[in-house]
This record gives C-alpha cells, sequence and structure tokens, in this order.
C-alpha cells in the first residue's frame, strides 16, 4: 500500500533531479517494452516530465506518475554527474 509519505518523498527525489539525463523503462503490453531517454524538466504535484529529442527536431515531452514509479511500471535510471 502507497501512503501519502512515500508518494512526497518520490517527489522530493525526483525534483533533486530535475535538469540530469533519465531513461524510464515501461511496459507496452506483450512483451513489449517502452525506453524513453531524456531530460527532467518538471516535477508537478502527481507527475514529472520528461523531455525526450529524437534527432535535430523532433521533441516529445512524456509524463509520468509518481505512483508508476512507486509500483514499479515505470523504471526510473538517473545518470550520474561527472
Amino acid at each position: 500500500m502507497i501512503i501519502k509519505t512515500d508518494l512526497e518523498q518520490c517527489r522530493r527525489d525526483m525534483e533533486a533531479c530535475i535538469g540530469r539525463r533519465v531513461r524510464l523503462k515501461t511496459s507496452g503490453g506483450r512483451k513489449r517494452i517502452i525506453i524513453h531517454e531524456g531530460v527532467l524538466k518538471n516535477c508537478y504535484p502527481n507527475v514529472f516530465t520528461v523531455l525526450c529529442r529524437e534527432g535535430e527536431r523532433n521533441e516529445e515531452v512524456v509524463s509520468f506518475s509518481y505512483v508508476d514509479v512507486l509500483t514499479a511500471t515505470v523504471e526510473v535510471a538517473v545518470e550520474s554527474l561527472p
């Protein structure tokens, strides 16, 4: 069971990573895995957004909920600082 303090801690952890590169792995159903790589842009009360760039002009903003992270529906890997 997810409690409010877990959500708040997850949000604080994600806010600490704003501006850093992240890799998110999600299930696409039927044995498909979707991977998004980009920069963590914003953290909102219930979701966070990632700016993904594919090529020079293609940009996509995707959002994920903290609940998905806590339930392991979305796996987050944050690039370490040099």
